[in-house]
């Protein structure tokens, strides 16, 4: 079977060439794709083709793309998590430097000074006063979020002489493994907020975190605070920011999401979403969601989807797999199974998982899928989709 793969954005080479030629037809004319590969394209007005079988995003966030209305479809959505998470990094942390010593004020004021010689060195040293700024070790970063960024943002942190605060009620216990021990455990956003010097957030937008920074929480830093934000714009509450850097709550926001209010406020730098942009990160990601997504074309098994749950079966020799996507609800199992009975199969594994209300069942057979079962199977209320891998 030769698989269609649709680009809605351009890919890293690296990326499209973990796609064997001889399996996989890819490129940005492709006709009903078995999946869609993207980056940045927004793809809810996109008219969603039957043939689609998964939408890979070649980065972390989801924002650009219809997950509910996949997931009603049987779709999963795989993306990137970590792949750009050393890119993001280094920029929060040259966001932390930027902000502790004013460094863009201070360009932009010897940028704007028209003289030379004496004069020059002259207005140089009476404006340096202006932009005295501070060193970073002994000071409190606040780190709200420890997934892949957050944890790689701590421990960075923590190595410059940072005492670093974590706050992530969800954490996994991968990323667990992998924090510094030297972080200390938040015990709310409140005691995170009211600790820190800095702040940086490395959480997805959800309506849960829309304006999670709020004029409440921004009351409870310190005088002079500084706030970082390379995860998405809609986490903090703009107008609450602006009003904290006018009266001195606020030092400074970095972030990477401009406005019309902020870019040019004196004590914003805004910049143009360059979180993931270096060729590392895009090489990186691209290769990443290329291999997750050749997995489930080839072989059903799913992992990285933000709506599906993780599922890998090894393949059993001599059998054939049947992959089924369905809603979460009591007796899916009993009834695929019936089918397998009465078409006469024996099931050799099968593996059931679930995530909120989607479900995905692995089942291998011995011997060869016989005609008609998968339409069968698909017949079953609640089944959203099913297809011979």
């Amino acid at each position: 079977m030769r698989f269609k793969v649709l680009t809605l954005n351009s890919i890293a080479a690296k990326g499209i060439d973990r796609l064997p030629r001889d399996r996989y037809e890819v490129g940005p004319e492709v006709a009903q794709p078995d999946a869609v590969l993207v980056r940045s394209a927004d793809m809810h007005a996109l008219e969603i083709p039957p043939s689609l079988k998964a939408v890979a995003r070649a980065g972390a966030g989801t924002n650009n793309i219809p997950v509910a209305a996949l997931s009603r479809r049987g779709v999963p959505v795989f993306t990137a998590p970590g792949a750009n998470a050393n890119a993001v990094k280094e920029l929060v942390l040259a966001g932390l430097f930027l902000a502790a010593r004013h460094i863009c004020q201070a360009w932009d004021f010897v940028r704007g000074l028209e003289l030379d010689g004496e004069a020059l060195e002259a207005a140089v040293e009476q404006g340096k006063k202006r932009f005295v700024g501070h060193e970073l070790p002994g000071r409190i970063l606040g780190v709200v979020g420890l997934g892949a960024i957050g944890v790689e943002v701590a421990n960075a942190a923590h190595l410059l002489g940072m005492r670093v605060l974590g706050y992530d009620p969800q954490i996994t216990v991968q990323r667990a493994w992998q924090l510094s021990s030297g972080v200390e455990q938040a015990l709310s956003l409140e005691d995170l907020f009211s600790r820190a010097d800095a702040v940086t957030l490395h959480v997805p937008l959800t309506p849960e975190t829309r304006a999670m920074v709020h004029a409440g929480r921004l009351r409870l830093m310190r005088e002079g605070a500084t706030l970082l934000n390379f995860a998405r714009g809609g986490i903090v509450d703009e107008e609450a920011v602006i009003a904290a850097l006018d009266s001195g709550k606020l030092s400074a926001y970095v972030c990477d999401f401009p406005s019309a209010r902020t870019r040019n406020h004196p004590r914003v730098v805004a910049l143009p979403h360059l979180g993931a942009s270096t060729s590392e990160a895009e090489e990186n990601c691209a290769m990443m969601v290329a291999d997750t997504l050749r997995d489930f074309l080839e072989h059903g098994n799913i992992r990285h989807s933000v709506n599906f749950p993780e599922a890998a079966l090894p393949r059993v020799p001599g059998t054939s797999r049947i992959a089924i996507a369905n809603s979460n609800v009591p007796n899916m199992v009993g009834q695929i199974s019936t089918r397998l009975a009465e078409a006469g199969l024996n099931i050799a594994d099968l593996l059931n998982k679930s995530k909120g209300e989607v479900a995905y069942t692995l089942v291998d057979i011995d011997g060869r899928v016989p005609a008609g079962l998968i339409g069968r199977i698909g017949e079953i209320e609640g089944v959203l989709s099913v297809r011979a891998v």
